[in-house]
């Protein structure tokens, strides 16, 4: 008994850890909605993206640290890319166009990067050693150390920012009420753009701290983008402190789901969570009902 005990209380905490991770890619989906009322559904493909320029700014000798920025600038410019390219004009001409557009996006950079980088799986270097550390029995790894650090440190970034800085000020006046942000001097247009460049990070920088643990490769991004919008839906596209509490429940479930009934269960719980969180709770477990004015 205390042997399944332990099983499961390792499966859980090592399956919390990454679902940070998801929680991280969520929030990309959380910062594009909150400033622009779009998502972007290829925002798997820009974890991928992000985690292959890490991976060959590696590759030319660069120290991790600065592959990793690398990464996070490019993973800026696609962002902005993708909302200057596939959102802005649908948004404008007021349809839903962009959700088509973003997943045919998303399709150009797989296909992209099948050309580019090949179809092979390729690991992830990093800098901290492939040893665990024990607690109470638990064994984690730096890996998934790394993953939770990094996807909590770099929520925790762009929350003060967005809450103690002028232009993340702007941002969330534009959110409120864009017509109310340009009659007080903001241009709403910028303040979305910016808004898709920082997701644009967060799903690049996602993508170097989850390839040290899953490899690098073009269909990374595919069960991803189902998990991380998952989180979303669940948890709500207005708390970040709920986007990292549903992750880790996810992530948790998952690895606990694979050691009870198999791995090939270890993708229901994200399913089981998108149908169950739409019919009972469409706005989210912290999210709030919108009340609309006709």
């Amino acid at each position: 008994m205390n042997l399944d005990f332990l099983a499961l209380a390792q499966m859980a905490v090592s399956g919390g850890l990454m679902g940070m991770a998801y929680a991280l890619v969520a929030y990309g989906f959380q910062l594009t909605h909150a400033a622009g009322k779009a998502v972007n559904f290829g925002q798997g493909e820009l974890v991928m993206l992000g985690a292959f320029t890490g991976l060959s700014l590696s590759g030319c000798g660069l120290p991790y640290w600065a592959a990793v920025t690398g990464a996070m600038i490019a993973g800026a410019l696609l962002g902005w890319f993708v909302e200057r390219t596939a959102v802005r004009l649908a948004l404008q001409q007021h349809n839903e166009g962009w959700v088509l557009l973003t997943i045919i996006v998303g399709l150009f950079w797989f296909s992209a990067a099948e050309n580019i980088w090949g179809r092979e799986d390729k690991p992830f270097p990093v800098p901290w050693p492939e040893s665990a550390l024990d607690f109470f029995g638990i064994s984690v790894t730096w890996q998934e150390l790394a993953v939770a650090a990094g996807a909590l440190g770099m929520m925790t970034l762009i929350e003060l920012a967005r809450r103690y800085t002028m232009i993340g000020i702007a941002v969330q006046a534009v959110s409120a009420d864009q017509d109310a942000a340009e009659l007080c001097g903001i241009r709403s247009r910028t303040a979305i753009s910016l808004s898709w460049a920082v997701s644009g990070i967060a799903a690049a920088f996602a993508g170097t701290i989850i390839g040290p643990v899953t490899t690098v490769g073009p269909t990374m991004a595919a069960a991803l983008t189902l998990k991380a919008f998952s989180v979303a839906v669940v948890a709500g596209l207005g708390s970040s402190f709920g986007l990292l509490l549903v992750g880790v429940a996810l992530g948790a479930s998952e690895n606990i789901s694979g050691f009870l009934l198999g791995s090939g269960w270890r993708e229901a719980p994200a399913l089981i969570l998108l149908i169950v969180g739409l019919a009972l709770r469409p706005q989210g477990l912290f999210g709030k009902k919108i009340i609309r004015k006709v």
